[in-house]
């Protein structure tokens, strides 16, 4: 596996200087550096960027900033990322790739509950990539889908990403009651299966990505 996994690598687009020192930064500097997107997710974020045009994207959960760098290359002129991090000790890392890159103009740093701030944005997203507390997931969800008493902020067409939808295989594994994270995960995959209002597919790359078209 690890000869194919390395055949993967190099027969991929090569991974952007500014995006290798944010990798090895966030290893050196970060308790759970897993959690950046890192180079194949980077370039498939990218490319289904560039695939779907999207006018306006949000992310929920910036970590380090490499998935909002990795969006936001793959966006047109005019078109605006929103990115929400809810832990402020990342803020000055994240922002600071934002200056130092030529896309960095296209992203917005918001931090704080996602929950509480994207529905103050004023904006309809057309792509959301959901990498944010998993625990909060199916809330996501309702938020997104305008289930929570406000009006929704995705629309017919609109592509939602939902990131680590597999959490190391233990949506397949007993759950034990104290696993909040597990629990959340297998309600959210549950809500988008049995949502008539989405189309979607779970793509085993990393960690699982959700991917969900709004019919």
């Amino acid at each position: 596996m690890e000869a194919l996994e390395r055949y993967i690598h190099d027969h991929t687009e090569p991974e952007e200087a500014l995006l290798q020192e944010l990798d090895r930064e966030t290893h050196q500097r970060m308790v759970a550096p897993r959690m950046l997107s890192g180079h194949l997710q980077g370039k498939l974020l990218k490319l289904l960027t560039r695939m779907i045009r999207p006018k306006r994207v949000l992310e929920i959960g910036t970590f380090t900033g490499y998935s909002a760098l990795s969006i936001a290359a793959g966006l047109e002129e005019g078109s605006l990322l929103h990115t929400i991090e809810v832990d402020d000790e990342l803020e000055s890392l994240a922002q600071s790739y934002f200056d130092r890159s030529t896309v960095g103009e296209k992203i917005r740093l918001h931090i704080g509950s996602a929950l509480e701030i994207a529905p103050t944005l004023g904006e309809e997203f057309d792509l959301v990539f959901i990498d944010g507390d998993k625990r909060e997931y199916p809330a996501y969800y309702r938020m997104l889908m305008g289930d929570e008493g406000h009006s929704p902020l995705v629309h017919s067409g609109s592509i939602l990403l939902a990131d680590n939808i597999l959490w190391s295989g233990k949506v397949v594994e007993p759950v034990v009651a104290r696993d909040l994270h597990t629990q959340a995960l297998l309600e959210f995959n549950r809500m988008v299966l049995e949502d008539e209002r989405v189309e979607n597919v779970i793509v085993p790359i990393r960690d699982g990505l959700n991917l969900i078209r709004i019919k």
